[in-house]
């Protein structure tokens, strides 16, 4: 799911702030253009199932109505990833996980075993062998409220890896297809 450019903008502002706090050396930061909720990892596909993925995607859209979200505050992940999180239409998106989660299944793809869904949006993560203490990062997100707006469709993402050996490559996401929402 894809945030609006004016949430990205208020958390890239809030997301700057933190970088200038201590120990932000030892986090690698995700791109802006990234910002993204997943609702359903899938991992490697394989292309061949990729028209039935669409397909129940299309149709786990159709059948979600649209639904108002706002990104908010903070969590991490142990020590391992800082995030943003969500408010608002916590349950629609919850549902929609759902709903995005037995799409992909039913398509045949070879899912990890099924967990409570977390919103979450990836800010950063630890850097190999580093040590540091997310809470002060946390601390400092408790307050972001962004602004609500309408959460109206459903991307399927891919992820495309960083170029090796490229220092402070980022991964890409490319949205392969968007389903509007109740439709």
């Amino acid at each position: 799911m894809l945030p609006p450019a004016e949430a990205i903008d208020e958390l890239a502002a809030a997301v700057d702030r933190l970088r200038t706090l201590p120990g932000n050396e030892g986090l690698r930061w995700t791109g802006h253009d990234g910002w993204h909720f997943t609702l359903a990892f899938l991992g490697e596909v394989d292309e061949e199932l990729l028209p039935a993925v669409e397909e129940r995607f299309g149709r786990a859209a159709a059948r979600q109505a649209p639904f108002s979200l706002r990104l908010h505050g903070g969590g991490h992940f142990g020590r391992r990833a800082l995030w943003a999180g969500a408010a608002g239409g916590l349950d629609a998106m919850r549902l929609l996980a759902d709903r995005a989660d037995a799409a992909a299944r039913r398509a045949g793809v070879a899912m990890d075993e099924h967990r409570a869904y977390k919103a979450h949006l990836t800010l950063a993560r630890s850097r190999t062998g580093s040590d540091t203490d997310l809470r002060p990062y946390v601390d400092a997100l408790a307050g972001f409220e962004g602004t609500a707006w309408t959460v109206s469709e459903l991307a399927l993402v891919r992820s495309n890896p960083p170029t090796a050996g490229v220092p402070g490559a980022q991964p890409r996401y490319e949205p392969l297809r968007i389903w509007p929402l109740g439709h």
